[in-house]
C-alpha cells in the first residue's frame, strides 16, 4: 500500500551530475528528506522552494545518478505540460493522503 504525505520544500539544488534532475530537501512532519526529481525541464529550483507537494514515502532509497533518494515527488504529464501535485489548502507538512 502507498504511503502519500504533503511535504513542504526546504531546498532545492541541481542534481550534480545530472541535467535533468533536481536534487530537493523536503519536511515531512518533523522530519527532512532527500528527494531526486527529474523536473528540471518545467521547474527552476528557486521557484519550488516553500511550496507544498505530495510525495510517495514508503519507497525503498534508491541511487540516481549518485545521489540518493527517499521517496518520490508525484506530479502529472500530458505531452509537453508537467505539474507536481499539490494541495489546494494549508494542509501540515506531514498530512498523510488518503
Amino acid at each position: 500500500k502507498l504511503d502519500m504525505r504533503v511535504a513542504e520544500i526546504l531546498k532545492v539544488e541541481k542534481h550534480p551530475n545530472a541535467d535533468k534532475l533536481l536534487v530537493f530537501q523536503l519536511k515531512i512532519g518533523e522530519e527532512t528528506r532527500q528527494v531526486v526529481s527529474g523536473i528540471s525541464k518545467w521547474y527552476k529550483p528557486e521557484d519550488l522552494v516553500g511550496k507544498k507537494v505530495v510525495m510517495v514515502y514508503n519507497l525503498e532509497p534508491v541511487t540516481l545518478r549518485g545521489v540518493e533518494s527517499n521517496g518520490m515527488i508525484l506530479s502529472a504529464e500530458k505531452g509537453k505540460m508537467l505539474s507536481v501535485v499539490s494541495t489546494l489548502e494549508d494542509i501540515p507538512s506531514g498530512a498523510t493522503i488518503s
